[in-house]
């Protein structure tokens, strides 16, 4: 497994609530120090998430584009690699993050596409970031304010340091497979082959696990609580350690890097720490040389 920022075995993902409720994120907008909100909703084939951001959004919040503001242009590395650092920085600086100063970020609802804002902001070294759980749908539903003006941003000072989280390349994946527990976080069909809307090849890197993101959340687009995903990725191999930690040795992928930090998120909730392998499926089959394994067997 090849990592940036390598975790030793045992350790604990950093201290603090990675999510926020609608009710406890009006309470910190009220307050002396309101957090930075980006609205970073988008969907596959659109359309684009800045028409969903102009027909309303939370008040102050700003646009974040998952293609050009949280990754770098397509290639051999995926569809959604990540971005330079110095991309990255004048991304968040124009959207006005701060060093040391709360970021909340959302999406729709079930946090897919503002699970990969928050993993890219913890990789590049923001600490302080949170997910809005149940998205905007949890806001609204709670009879919160909604806005269409755009505010106009002001200038951030964020620096951007690569490396702050784990992350696999191609061959530290494979060797994952098959040392320890490589989820896959796409959708079964994807998984087993049956389909592939996307990308060149079907099925799944031989040796890993199917793990749907869609299970990490309730039908309200919320996370499950903690004791439900630390069984439900107990139930998916990823067992106890020594001293009844769950293992370090996990990682997970996706179609291009996205949900994939979704199931990295819920990992995180259930006390799991584990890497995201950014170039994800995407990447993978950019090398029609690299092996592939289609069915329910992980192969």
């Amino acid at each position: 497994m090849s990592a940036d920022a390598p975790l030793t075995p045992g350790a604990a993902p950093r201290p603090g609530n990675p999510l926020i409720d609608a009710e406890s994120l009006a309470t910190e907008l009220a307050g002396g120090t309101p957090p930075v909100l980006l609205d970073v909703r988008w969907r596959l084939g659109g359309p684009p998430g800045i028409d969903s951001y102009r027909a309303g959004h939370l008040p102050g919040a700003v646009f974040a584009d998952l293609d050009t503001d949280l990754a770098g242009p397509p290639g051999s590395g995926g569809r959604h690699p990540l971005p330079a650092a110095a991309d990255f920085e004048a991304a968040m600086r124009r959207l006005g993050v701060r060093s040391g100063y709360p970021v909340v970020v959302y999406d729709d609802g079930d946090s897919t596409i503002a699970a990969r804002a928050w993993w890219t902001l913890r990789y590049f070294g923001h600490d302080q970031v949170r997910v809005l759980d149940g998205g905007f749908r949890a806001w609204a539903a709670a009879g919160r304010p909604v806005a269409t003006d755009e505010p106009d941003g002001v200038a951030g000072d964020f620096t951007a340091t690569a490396g702050q989280l784990p992350v696999l390349d191609a061959a530290g994946a494979a060797a994952l497979a098959r040392s320890g527990v490589l989820l896959d976080a796409r959708a079964g069909e994807r998984y087993r082959g049956e389909v592939e809307p996307v990308d060149p090849a079907a099925g799944h890197i031989p040796g890993a696990v199917s793990a749907p993101t869609a299970a990490n959340v309730g039908p309200d687009g919320r996370f499950l609580p903690p004791d439900e995903l630390r069984r439900r990725f107990q139930d998916l191999g990823v067992t106890a350690g020594r001293e009844g930690a769950l293992a370090l040795d996990v990682g997970a992928y996706c179609g291009s890097g996205v949900t994939a930090a979704h199931e990295v998120l819920a990992l995180q909730l259930a006390g799991v720490p584990a890497s995201l392998y950014v170039g994800s499926w995407s990447g993978w089959t950019a090398d029609p040389s690299r092996p592939i394994a289609t069915g329910t067997d992980p192969g």
